[in-house]
């Protein structure tokens, strides 16, 4: 059983050799992608660790239970525990988004409703900064265009969590808020107490890593010219 796991706790054991070299820390492309790659798999190694533990634990209960009834009593509760472990790292082991660790750049746009659908927009960007202060993340307008009363037609936000941790990412946890939002509601631009319903756009994109840098080899381009021929040519 989970025999395909060692495979991963070669892979992990790898990354922490890599991650312990300084020399790796002068490639921040890297060293980020490393990170991120050992924080999806220490769920994994320790979950994994925890199982084999209970295992043999069980194992050593079942084999010392004839001759002891305090053994054979642990016996039911360690298959239950190992059961739950065995669980626990079922769901570890189903792919992951590879973006979920990811932080994000988030745009909100007003739609459809004029003024009242950029004030809904400008609530919806409260409420996305709040719930990024209450995990403890960074937020930064990139972009912004402002309605004439405080909302805004659209904003970019970067969102920047403080985990590699995939389950706790910024873009695990924001993904499902891509989509046109609708709210029914009587605006402040409404004189007559109508309800109206406005709607606004929100994107989110997983921020990508720096582009490593390119290298044109001069002797592989290959450079054609062309002169225009006819009444009014150039010479």
């Amino acid at each position: 059983m989970f025999e395909s796991v060692q495979g991963l706790l070669d892979e992990h054991d790898s990354i922490q050799a890599q991650l312990g070299d300084p020399a790796v820390y002068a490639d921040q492309r890297l060293a980020r992608k490393l990170g991120r790659r050992s924080a999806q798999l220490n769920g994994i190694v320790e979950a994994y660790h925890k199982w084999e533990g209970i295992r043999d634990d069980l194992a050593a209960a079942k084999e010392m239970a004839a001759e002891d009834p305090e053994f054979a009593a642990e016996v039911p509760e360690l298959e239950a525990a190992l059961e739950t472990a065995a669980a626990k790292l079922r769901r570890l082991l189903i792919p992951r988004d590879p973006d979920d660790a990811r932080n994000v750049i988030l745009e909100v746009k007003g739609g459809e409703g004029g003024d009242e659908a950029a004030l809904f927009a400008g609530d919806l960007l409260r409420m996305y900064t709040r719930y990024a202060e209450s995990r403890g993340w960074k937020t930064e307008i990139i972009s912004s265009t402002e309605s004439d009363l405080g909302g805004y037609k659209d904003v970019q936000v970067a969102v920047k969590g403080n985990s590699n941790d995939p389950a706790e990412g910024v873009y695990a946890r924001l993904k499902f808020e891509g989509g046109v939002h609708r709210v029914q509601r009587v605006p402040v631009t409404e004189s007559q107490g109508r309800i109206h319903t406005s709607a606004a756009g929100v994107l989110v994109l997983p921020e990508v890593d720096e582009p490593e840098e390119l290298e044109i080899n001069q002797n592989d381009l290959k450079i054609d010219v062309y002169r225009s021929s006819g009444p009014g040519a150039s010479p």
